[in-house]
């Protein structure tokens, strides 16, 4: 199930994982009805997805709900190799996404925080970081889609691209 270092799955591993994207806590008996196993052969795929590091459950919070009302995208333009800073960045407890670019800039950081004067501080801290030339700071004012169904689908064609939600 392994090629070139990447994890091949096929579609009844896909299926496992997309009942798992729609409920983190389906059970396991539902799963193999819905795709046609064991509930033991359902338990063992999910825990070689788990090992392999395919796949992970967990629980996603909305950040304004639970005290954080300031998410930004911090764009981040580096000197020499990006890696070190982004290691460096990734390290922060506010940072929740680091990104190696090609383009304009060289990072992008995802930060949450409390408030403006916390993002003011985690700022000044990627600012301060060796290698880091500038940033810019893109503040969220509003979230209209995030999905976490991704990874399973097969390329779409343009024109089945434009059927979607059909």
């Amino acid at each position: 199930m392994n090629v070139r270092g990447q994890f091949v799955l096929d579609d009844v591993s896909r299926a496992i994982i997309e009942q798992l994207q729609e409920d983190g806590r389906r059970p396991y008996a539902r799963i193999a009805t819905a795709v046609g196993l064991s509930e033991a052969a359902v338990r063992q795929r999910v825990q070689r997805l788990l090992d392999a590091g395919v796949m992970q459950i967990v629980a996603v919070t909305d950040p304004m709900q639970v005290g954080f009302s300031r998410q930004a995208m911090v764009s981040v333009r580096t000197s020499g190799d990006p890696r070190a800073a982004a290691d460096r960045i990734a390290a922060f407890t506010e940072v929740d996404y680091v990104v190696i670019t090609a383009g304009s800039v060289d990072l992008l950081v995802e930060v949450v925080c409390e408030d403006d004067d916390q993002l003011l501080e985690v700022v000044a801290r990627i600012r301060a970081v060796d290698g880091v030339q500038s940033t810019e700071t893109h503040l969220y004012l509003a979230l209209r889609k995030q999905t976490y169904a991704w990874g399973t689908r097969g390329p779409q064609s343009p024109a089945s691209a434009g059927d979607a939600g059909l």
